[in-house]
């Protein structure tokens, strides 16, 4: 059986980072979606994740098999909403840039490494989350759902083709 964990990420990652990001922006490009197709994420965006603690890897048998960003801090794309948010006073935070390896696709650790970004931030004491992703991504639209996250409206976010994105928002106290 694999070993299968998720941690924060090192400088010592990025590489692996970055092959994980391309690849996910090749099968976003063959899904017809825009999404990630205008250079960003980039090498310094991840370097800014990582510097800020934000970053975090999904590690199969010790090697990067994944690799997303949790904010914990606000997100400026987030404070104007075509819609709106269930909740907006609590900290909440945000998954950004998720994307597992093609050499783990269809072994279901998109799912392992959500539950283990959802514990993260509920252990920080954070009980709010956000995501969001272009209307073409029915992967992350599926997962998010399945974890019970609920569509909120429309935001928009600094994208050279199309910023529009779809707003999902789950809390985790009702």
């Amino acid at each position: 059986m694999a070993l299968i964990y998720m941690r924060k990420a090192a400088v010592s990652d990025i590489d692996a980072m970055m092959e994980i990001i391309d690849e996910a922006k090749a099968l976003l490009k063959a899904d017809g979606s825009t999404q990630w197709q205008d250079g960003h994420p980039d090498k310094d965006m991840l370097m800014n994740d990582i510097e800020n603690g934000f970053a975090r890897v999904l590690i199969v048998d010790g090697e990067v098999a994944g690799t997303a960003t949790l904010m914990t801090s606000a997100d400026p794309n987030y404070a104007k909403i075509e819609g709106a948010w269930q909740d907006t006073t609590n900290t909440y935070a945000t998954i950004h840039r998720i994307a597992i390896s093609s050499k783990y696709r269809g072994m279901k650790l998109s799912k392992f490494f959500f539950s283990n970004l959802i514990s993260d931030t509920y252990a920080q004491g954070i009980h709010h989350m956000r995501i969001d992703t272009h209307k073409l991504n029915l992967r992350m639209q599926h997962i998010a759902k399945e974890f019970g996250f609920e569509y909120t409206g429309i935001i928009y976010v600094p994208d050279a083709i199309d910023g529009k994105r779809l707003a999902y928002e789950l809390n985790m106290v009702k």
